[in-house]
């Protein structure tokens, strides 16, 4: 949990929606996170879990066809913060295939258990792992962003576990499905003041803050304290959504002894486009450790052709000479990637 001391910001509640009225023009309008209060009450296995931990388990199950999923275990020591091991050299947790019913068998076994192990299964994807749950529990998605960009459903399931704070590049609706989530977000200009891990190996796949939240070391991270000043902390329960938007950085604690989460992934660019964090990537070997001088006259390169407004660079040149500077197709996309690759292989 965040330190108790500082500011608890709740993000904007939207109660009373209906199914069918989800305001995604004015959630991505807004660019924060939002709370859709009972949105997926009605979901059959919201009710499941609603009744018992045993029953949204036993829902679950009705869809699942054998197929092993990946799963981690971790000792109680860790107290559900899926994590570095200390000399941030290995994770502290071990991964495994198993079937999901062993594996929900593990959790139910251990219910009841005040140190018990920390078991999570993170994202997986719905349609092959659970065929047939999203036909009986599914968010409406009747946008037309979603026809160029269907969104990737995936599931979430396990005890008392902690998703360390890190960033997606994907925009986000997460619905607490069974038992209750606590999400504190950040938005991305918090970046320096979550004090971010190693590139590789990370945790999940993404980067994640260093800082434990349950006990924050402000000798080590002292700018911390700035980044809580921002937070919004979302409180979940059963049939609540939430959205957030890509790169805002959030910290996920499952706090009852069984917790189901489905989540929407989704991006609004078109999909030609590369991943920026290649660029990032790419500017550590170009640009970092360049001097100062030459850092600041590349900042405005940047800012010119790439964070500017996209039609001033070529707007003083002839259509048939803009290139890659005209706005990009698949098939430019293409060319600008083979000559990318080209330079890259020298």
């Amino acid at each position: 949990m965040a330190d108790s001391r500082a500011p608890t910001t709740q993000p904007l509640i939207l109660d009373g929606i209906a199914p069918s009225d989800i305001p995604y023009d004015d959630l991505m309008a807004g660019q924060r996170p939002v709370i859709l209060k009972g949105l997926a009450r009605d979901w059959p296995l919201v009710k499941a879990g609603l009744n018992s931990h045993k029953a949204a388990m036993d829902d679950l199950l009705r869809y699942y066809q054998g197929r092993p999923v990946t799963a981690y275990t971790a000792a109680p020591g860790i107290g559900g913060r899926f994590f570095y091991n200390d000399d941030v050299t290995a994770m502290n947790f071990k991964g495994e295939r198993v079937a999901l019913n062993d594996f929900l068998a593990r959790i139910h076994d251990h219910l009841n258990d005040p140190a018990a192990p920390a078991f999570y299964i993170g994202s997986t994807d719905l349609g092959l792992y659970l065929p047939g749950l999203r036909d009986d529990n599914d968010l409406i998605l009747n946008h037309n962003m979603f026809e160029a960009n269907p969104p990737l459903a995936s599931i979430w399931i396990g005890n008392r576990t902690t998703a360390t704070c890190h960033f997606d590049m994907s925009h986000n609706l997460a619905v607490c499905v069974a038992g209750r989530r606590r999400f504190t977000l950040f938005p991305p200009d918090q970046v320096r003041n979550l004090y971010p891990g190693p590139l590789e190996p990370t945790p999940g796949g993404q980067v994640v803050s260093m800082v434990d939240f349950r006990n924050p070391d402000y000798e080590r991270f002292p700018r911390f304290r700035e980044a809580l000043a921002q937070a919004q902390v979302a409180e979940m329960e059963p049939g609540d959504v939430l959205f957030y938007p890509a790169l805002w950085w959030h910290h996920v604690e499952a706090l009852e002894p069984f917790n189901i989460l489905i989540n929407y992934w989704w991006n609004t660019s078109p999909a030609f486009m590369d991943t920026p964090w290649t660029t990032l990537l790419h500017g550590m070997l170009s640009l970092r450790d360049r001097p100062d001088p030459e850092k600041a006259a590349w900042r405005e390169l940047f800012d010119y052709y790439i964070f500017g407004p996209a039609e001033v660079s070529a707007a003083h040149l002839p259509e048939a000479a803009r290139g890659p500077l005209a706005p990009l197709d698949t098939l430019t996309a293409r060319r600008l990637r083979a000559q990318i690759l080209q330079k890259l292989n020298r």
